[in-house]
């Protein structure tokens, strides 16, 4: 068994069983905490078979109890597709909330080290271009994505908090778009609809004019930096995304390239407070972590397309 044991929260969904089995690889033992509300079974069926894995269906808004020593609590259990949080707000809000001060209480019991996934949508609808983690962001608080985007602006300052007050070694990774291998096909974002439709030979949906700026990060690069931040000396926030900036359109425009798809694009209303632009600034990432994404858009999506099909 590993000498190093790591919580992962929310380690069956997309990001979290990449990461597992990242941790894996490097020989922690890996506890997986999730009550599969978005989390799949298919995610961590190999890692199963690893003796250094261990599940527990459980949902961390309620008190998480774990016997023996705990070296990192790495909380990654989040509704993080627009489809879930505007379905599930309140439990949205919740997992953020309670969830994460739960997760801290689990770290602050064990002195372990903390991680909290947070994501770009704490900068909402930002009027600042790329988005630095100095930015305080735009944000509607009662809007309908409110409750994802205020629920991680609220975990942010929980986790800031029990690190000046607790002294927690705590680290903030502000994860922007990720796609790849293992996300739902019907997750709702515009990764796997693309692919979906393209795959059918259906209409892609493009919202808006399909101008919005975003920024798409292979799933291995972003684990490659969460990796490095979880055994960092970083606390205050850092980014983690690739800075180079593509329009949804041009997106919809090479996913039906790659799978010689005889598909349209049509558009859509815009939804209420979708951001316009959306790229990470990352020198904070390169200067600490010696970190910056590696694989290309194309080569993602090749990828991507290829576990899709």
């Amino acid at each position: 068994m590993s000498s190093k044991r790591v919580v992962v929260t929310g380690g069956a969904g997309f990001i979290g069983s990449h990461l597992c089995a990242r941790l894996l690889s490097e020989n922690y033992g890996v506890i997986c905490v999730d009550s599969f509300m978005t989390g799949s079974l298919d995610n961590i069926k190999g890692l199963k078979k690893n003796n250094n894995f261990s599940l527990i269906i459980h949902n961390v808004s309620q008190n998480i109890n774990i016997p023996g020593k705990v070296d990192y609590v790495l909380h990654c259990a989040s509704l993080a597709s627009p489809k879930d949080y505007l379905d599930f707000p309140i439990q949205t809000l919740k997992v953020g909330s309670l969830g994460t001060h739960n997760a801290l209480g689990l770290a602050k019991e064990k002195r372990a080290v903390f991680m909290l996934f947070s994501t770009s949508e704490v900068y909402g609808d930002p009027l600042v271009h790329p988005q630095k983690e100095e930015y305080w962001g735009n944000v509607n608080p009662v809007g309908v994505r409110g409750c994802y985007d205020e629920s991680k602006r609220f975990a942010e300052a929980i986790t800031m908090a029990y690190h000046r007050i607790h002294k927690v070694d705590t680290k903030i990774a502000r994860i922007f778009n990720t796609y790849g291998p293992c996300m739902r096909r019907k997750d709702g974002r515009v990764v796997p609809n693309f692919i979906n439709q393209a795959l059918e030979n259906k209409a892609l949906t493009v919202y808006g004019n399909g101008k919005q700026g975003r920024s798409f990060c292979y799933i291995d690069d972003l684990v490659e930096g969460l990796y490095r931040l979880m055994l960092s000396k970083v606390n205050e926030p850092i980014n983690l995304g690739n800075p180079r900036e593509s329009t949804v359109l041009q997106l919809a425009k090479i996913v039906i390239k790659l799978t010689n798809s005889k598909s349209k694009i049509v558009y859509k209303k815009l939804p209420q407070d979708d951001p316009r632009q959306r790229q990470p600034e990352i020198s904070r990432a390169k200067k600490f972590l010696k970190w910056e994404p590696k694989i290309s858009l194309e080569e993602g999506l090749k990828r991507t397309i290829s576990w899709f099909r």
